[in-house]
């Protein structure tokens, strides 16, 4: 029993579900409204943040209606008592203050704390109080006033004091990558280095692999892949390869506009471009690769062209599809780590098998210990990553600003200037 109530079973609503010993992540409803037990933290949440893959879905499935999006948001929690997202299975996590804490809770925290979860929200049983009043339903954050419970067996993280609420928010929601691709690259160098007796920093290791193509190597570090390397994850997960040591780091992006976050000067249409460096004088990524992919043939194409394969693969886009590309841009015995949402294990395994590839597929799932402080301290120390960031908050806070002026003929441009972001409805604190 002392283990399933720190998993949080009893909040399993359904009866056949809790008796079976249905996990929390795996049941269709929570029950938030039960009091806390001695082992749970209550918090007064002012914050959701959705993940990538559940927002796209839920912003395509309602026509980028922002109301819609909202209502749906709504009827989800209020159906299932969670955030979980019946199409995508994923969920999110959320910021707050922490205003019970039971004595026999393992988690370390105050009432009074400021918090951000670690864990999913599709197993953090939650209850909208405010309607969503004060969310437009135009971007992933989302202002609220809510209640959530952690378990026993829940993760949570005090907010810094010297980054915005906002910022810190974005980066812990995606923490789980950058922790997870240092420790592969970390192990590659470690496998390839001592045993195989490489010489570092000299390029002696690149040479072709089991397939007569390259082996992922770079110098003195693993080739490594970052589709989707403009986003938050994927920059991270960049900072964190670098840091651990990589050979070579390919960034791919879709489309020139996010080839611009990473390289400097206008597009010119080629495949891979020689990238912006930081302040300190270190490249993000050191070749920029603009494919589709879900197109997983020109990928691989084009991936070998900016110096692959890749040793170690990093997944970061939101989308379904792009299993085979991964897989067919990593080198034999190669390591392909998928962090999105949107993979299919069925489709990654069946394709890694019908092109006879030897490689390692790791699924993300979020936890390496350490990794909320490790990742903030990249964000800190990394400009680049930083710069990429915050200017993904300034576009939403200037889009919030257009909507709200709309009525009143203020141009996003004038919003800007003025520095408005009033919005429709209360934001919470």
């Amino acid at each position: 029993m002392e283990l399933a109530r720190s998993l949080g079973l009893r909040r399993v609503a359904d009866d056949a579900e809790r008796r079976a010993g249905v996990l929390p992540q795996a049941a269709w409803r929570l029950d938030p409204a039960q009091p806390a037990g001695p082992d749970e933290v209550r918090i007064r949440a002012d914050r959701l943040n959705l993940d990538a893959a559940s927002y796209r879905q839920l912003h395509e499935a309602n026509g980028g209606d922002g109301a819609r999006i909202r209502a749906a948001v709504r009827e989800i929690v209020a159906s299932r008592g969670k955030m979980h997202n019946p199409v995508t299975g994923s969920g999110g996590m959320l910021t707050g203050v922490v205003t019970e804490a039971g004595p026999q809770s393992p988690l370390g925290l105050r009432p009074g704390d400021r918090v951000a979860t670690l864990v999913s929200l599709t197993l953090t049983p939650l209850e909208i109080h405010d309607g969503l009043a004060g969310w437009d339903g135009l971007s992933e954050q989302v202002p609220c006033d809510a209640t959530a419970t952690l378990f026993a067996r829940s993760i949570a993280a005090v907010l810094p004091d010297d980054l915005p609420v906002p910022l810190a928010l974005s980066v812990m929601d995606v923490c789980g990558a950058p922790a997870l691709t240092g420790r592969v690259v970390r192990e590659w160098r470690m496998r390839h280095m001592v045993n195989e007796g490489y010489t570092e920093g000299t390029g002696a290791d690149r040479g072709p692999g089991p397939d007569g193509g390259g082996n992922g190597a770079g110098d003195g570090g693993p080739v490594v892949v970052i589709l989707g390397a403009a986003g938050k994850s994927g920059s991270l997960s960049a900072a964190a390869a670098r840091e651990a040591g990589a050979g070579l780091i390919i960034g791919v992006v879709p489309t020139e506009a996010e080839a611009a976050l990473l390289s400097p000067g206008e597009g010119n249409g080629v495949s891979a471009r020689t990238p912006r460096e930081s302040p300190a004088g270190t490249p993000l990524v050191d070749e920029v690769v603009i494919a589709d992919a879900r197109e997983a043939v020109p990928l691989a194409e084009a991936v070998a062209r900016a110096g692959g394969p890749a040793g170690v693969t990093v997944v970061c886009v939101d989308v379904p599809g792009c299993e085979g590309g991964a897989i067919l841009a990593t080198a034999q015995g190669g390591t392909v780590i998928f962090f999105s949402m949107a993979t299919s294990f069925s489709a990654a395994a069946l394709g890694a098998e019908g092109v006879a590839a030897d490689v390692t597929m790791l699924i993300g799932n979020g936890y390496v210990p350490g990794h909320a402080d490790y990742a903030l301290d990249l964000l800190r120390k990394t400009p680049e990553v930083r710069a990429n960031f915050e200017r993904r908050l300034a576009r939403d806070r200037l889009r919030d600003g257009a909507i709200a002026g709309a009525g009143r003929g203020i141009t996003a441009r004038g919003a800007e200037r003025n520095g408005r972001r009033a919005r429709p409805g209360r934001r919470c604190r």
